[in-house]
């Protein structure tokens, strides 16, 4: 590997410009973490048009580190308030709020500020090392391999995402057909226009993420903005022991491994990277009933883990074009505003960007180390602010930020349009994550398969002769296969032993394939432990 590119990459970041903006991200990161609700998908949407004012390495610099920086964000609240701001935090409230119940809020954040820096550094140098080699390897993929790799993408972001498969894939459905919108590329026919000329080219991808993230993330926020109850827990020595940090080593190394592994798979992503590091910690321990009741494991593990797999997901958008989750799909959105469009050969035409971007992270994780602990009494007192004032300001800085992109009211229809569908869809239990994913992989799958078809004289089985699409398919069966046998093995399972009991939804145990990874941590702590907020919710 050419060292010289890498140096160089290092000039880039280091100009002020740079280094302000990377500061700005991570320290907007952190803020969006800390608020329940927003997430960095929503924040990066929101600021989209503000990427217009800058370079596209200063923009792409700052939106990482927002992205990377909300994964800490989410933590502080996991552990002072149990109240994840961010998904991938989740698993961080079953032992990082008991900790602060036992006074020990300052080792768990602390512990947490470190397993982020390890992960993250461990993540960076790893990509460093594999992206340039990947992107050399993409070279030679063609239409047939871009086809397999978007049906792949779309593919495991519904399977192996959060939440219910069956919704996961309507959602990737309404997003390939809205791809579809505005004129064939081959033929020029216009596809569900409605005979209206603001159709004509298509739906913009900005104003449908600042809806789907932005706006309904606001509607969602403001209905849910009662469940803070408690007052936060306080925060004296955020400096580990001696043997907090002995105790934490392992999984804090084997968190970063996974972390960066799942990181890249499309649909793998922060949040099943911070589960499944919780889940081994426990089955690895030897007292595992300490999980749930205040295991330093149980915080170290998943913030590495989660972010690792925030930095290993910019490889197979920066080498392959391919988002792997909804955050990055934003920032892949970013890249095209700013006319350069993410793929193998991005390394060799903008390598400036390219290694700007990825060296800035190792800037990034040190500022994330160093204002982590020191800002967290101010990103308390944040949370305090009303909804009623901040949700409004919001809602006009998102509007006037998708006019100004086009300088087209129409946009501004699309913006409350899609805002409203991911508001009903969170309510309906839809994550907004697949539909964004196969809305941006949708034009990309479909050029390129009519363009296979042409190439293979409309055979399709000509996907599988060639060695790498052929490859793809082959993984894109097993991904599909796998979840029907596992719910053919179990319904097998329970008729050979009869009868089981009721489950907990008053179903048979056994018999409704579950989604969620077997490793998904159940020590949650009991309901008398959650904010007053939240308990009056349930209590409705």
């Amino acid at each position: 590997m050419d060292i010289a590119p890498v140096i160089d990459g290092f000039g880039v970041v280091l100009q002020p410009e740079n280094l302000l903006y990377c500061l700005i991200g991570v320290v907007v990161g952190m803020l969006v973490g800390v608020l329940p609700g927003l997430g960095p998908a929503a924040t990066i949407a929101i600021l989209l048009p503000l990427t217009y004012a800058v370079e596209p390495v200063t923009a792409i610099i700052m939106l990482a580190g927002i992205f990377y920086g909300a994964q800490y964000g989410g933590t502080i609240t996991s552990v002072l308030l149990r109240l994840p701001g961010e998904a991938s935090s989740v698993v961080t409230v079953f032992d990082g709020y008991a900790l602060a119940r036992q006074g020990k809020a300052g080792t768990a954040l602390g512990i947490a500020a470190i397993g982020s820096f390890v992960g993250g550094t461990v993540s960076i140098i790893a990509l460093t090392l594999v992206a340039p080699f990947i992107a050399s390897f993409a070279l030679d993929f063609g239409p047939p391999e871009y086809t397999m790799l978007a049906l792949l993408g779309i593919l495991l972001v519904a399977a192996v995402g959060n939440g219910s498969r069956t919704k996961a894939f309507v959602a990737a459905a309404i997003g390939l057909l809205l791809a579809t919108v505005g004129r064939d590329g081959f033929t020029g026919a216009e596809r569900f226009t409605f005979e209206s000329l603001s159709m004509a080219d298509g739906l913009d991808f900005v104003p449908i993420a600042m809806g789907i993230f932005g706006l309904a993330e606001i509607l969602h926020s403001l209905e849910n903005r009662g469940k803070l109850g408690k007052p936060p827990a306080k925060v004296s020595n955020p400096w580990p022991s001696r043997k907090d940090l002995k105790q934490s080593s392992g999984a804090i190394g084997r968190g970063s491994v996974i972390g960066f592994v799942l990181g890249i798979l499309p649909g793998g992503g922060a949040v099943l990277s911070s589960l499944a590091a919780y889940g081994l910690e426990k089955k690895r321990s030897k007292t595992p009933e300490r999980f749930g009741k205040g295991a330093i494991e149980g915080v170290a593990a998943p913030e590495s883990a989660n972010n690792a797999a925030a930095t290993s997901s910019f490889i197979p958008l920066l080498t392959l074009g391919i988002p792997a989750n909804a955050t990055i799909a934003v920032i892949f959105g970013a890249l095209l505003i700013q006319g350069i469009t993410p793929g193998p050969g991005l390394v060799e035409d903008h390598p400036e960007l390219f290694w700007g971007v990825v060296n800035s992270m190792y800037i990034g994780n040190i500022l994330l180390l160093m204002m982590s602990i020191p800002l967290v009494g101010l990103f308390v007192k944040i949370l305090t602010i009303r909804a009623s004032i901040m949700a409004p300001i919001t809602v006009l800085i998102t509007l006037i930020g998708v006019y100004t992109v086009n300088n087209n009211s129409f946009d501004i229809v699309l913006v409350i349009v899609f805002g409203v569908l991911g508001y009903l869809m969170k309510k309906a239990g839809f994550e907004p994550g697949p539909l964004v994913l196969a809305f941006v992989l949708g034009s990309l799958l479909e050029s390129n398969a009519r363009r296979s078809l042409i190439l293979f004289d409309g055979d399709v089985a000509g996907f599988a002769t060639r060695p790498i699409s052929g490859t793809l398919l082959a993984v894109l069966v097993v991904v599909l296969v796998l979840p029907l046998l596992g719910f053919v093995l179990r319904r097998s399972l329970a008729g050979r032993s009869g009868p089981a009991a009721p489950g907990p939804g008053g179903g048979v145990t056994g018999e409704t394939p579950s989604d969620s990874p077997s490793d998904t941590p159940t020590d949650t702590p009991s309901d008398t432990d959650a904010p007053e907020g939240r308990t009056k919710e349930s209590s409705r």
